[in-house]
């Protein structure tokens, strides 16, 4: 059965001419050099601090490290963090 979920979401990926973890609701995370990260869509912000940040993506925790970290923006579709960035990590 999870193939075939595979399957239907890859096939209307390319029907619609879009990302399968978009159809997925899996939220996109972007990086820039070591100092910006984007990503929506997201849930939440579950733990912050300026060597830490934990955000939920719906069924995954994405963990950022690094120094210096900020929280600049943040709407219900997006949010962007600042600072130097050593890690992402993503967890179940």
């Amino acid at each position: 059965m999870v193939g075939d979920k595979e399957g239907l979401l890859a096939r209307a990926s390319r029907m619609f001419d879009l990302p399968a973890d978009a159809l997925a609701g899996a939220p996109r995370v972007e990086v820039v050099g070591d100092g910006e990260l984007r990503m929506g869509p997201h849930r939440g912000i579950l733990a912050y601090g300026p060597e830490e940040i934990h955000i939920s993506g719906g069924n995954l925790v994405v963990l950022v490290r690094g120094a210096g970290l900020e929280l600049r923006a943040m709407t219900p579709e997006e949010l962007l963090i600042t600072g130097t960035i050593t890690a992402v990590e993503f967890m179940r």
